[in-house]
């Protein structure tokens, strides 16, 4: 599913002009990365949590020049399902 199949799928069931839900939309995804950049979770109950993880240094290794490289310490943003979100997922979704 797309943003725009999601923005068509909220306007067709709340009636609201689909530019209207594209600005709404829009407005929600810049105000959860603006508080993740902030370094502020973003917490969704009964859905999930924005969070800012920190991964530490590591080694790594370019293959193509067949050298060891240090990648420094930095953060990331992640999401986590809640409890709930996740159970009714794993009890719905039918594999293909």
């Amino acid at each position: 599913m797309t943003k725009a199949d999601i923005v068509s799928e909220i306007s067709e069931k709340t009636g609201i002009e689909k530019v209207d839900v594209q600005t709404t939309v829009e407005a929600f995804m810049s105000s959860i990365k603006g508080s993740l950049e902030d370094g502020q979770n973003v917490y969704l109950r009964g859905f999930g949590s924005f969070v800012v993880k920190k991964r530490a240094k590591k080694t790594g290794r370019n293959i193509l020049k067949n050298t060891t490289i240090v990648i420094p310490e930095h953060n990331i943003p992640s999401f986590k399902p809640a409890k709930t979100f996740v159970e009714r997922v794993k009890k719905n979704v039918k594999v293909k």
